[in-house]
């Protein structure tokens, strides 16, 4: 339990004993707030007694707090939606956050992946450029062979005439012989 404070204040020029629970600080503010209230009533119109002063700075006081408490009750209201959705959107947000890393893992396996299928590309592309030397050494081996059988070619074709020049020439020197010999034996006869 709070221990009570008995603390003298001054209001419009009467002494007070005031006991409460709050620091006597606290109190003094009060009692200069009410006293300052009190004193601007008197100053603007000095026909008031002390009691109408001190009732209508109680009314302004009152005034005051009214519109303070309404004030703060629309406040309440219109923290209250907020508040109320706070729940819901912190839940929102612990799933954003889940769903971000999972998308972070994907992100990172593709990333993973990607990294893999370039390493493949770069060894395939390597292995098809080998190919590719192989294929233009083939294609100068085919070349060459080539060349190498059209000479050939050549080289019969030349043969061909030769044989067929050279079997002409056989068969008018058989000619001649079977002449001859024909000739040969009709002498002897």
């Amino acid at each position: 339990m709070t221990e009570k404070k008995k603390i003298n204040v001054m209001i419009d020029g009467r002494n007070f004993t005031v006991v409460g629970s709050e620091t006597e600080e606290y109190i003094r503010n009060l009692a200069y707030y009410v006293d300052e209230k009190i004193k601007n009533l008197t100053n603007k119109n000095d026909k008031l007694c002390q009691n109408m002063a001190a009732i209508l700075a109680a009314l302004n006081i009152a005034d005051e707090l009214y519109k303070t408490k309404s004030e703060l009750n629309q406040l309440e209201n219109q923290s209250k939606d907020p508040m109320e959705k706070y729940s819901s959107i912190s839940s929102e947000l612990q799933d954003s956050k889940n769903k971000v890393e999972e998308l972070e893992k994907i992100c990172s396996q593709y990333k993973d992946e990607l990294l893999t299928s370039k390493l493949k590309n770069e060894d395939l592309t390597k292995e098809v450029d080998k190919y590719q030397q192989a294929m233009e050494l083939k294609e100068k081996e085919l070349i060459d062979s080539q060349g190498m059988i059209k000479k050939l070619q050549d080289k019969i074709f030349d043969n061909q005439i030769e044989l067929i020049e050279t079997k002409k020439e056989l068969e008018e020197i058989i000619k001649l012989l079977d002449k001859e010999k024909n000739i040969f034996v009709k002498e002897e006869v």
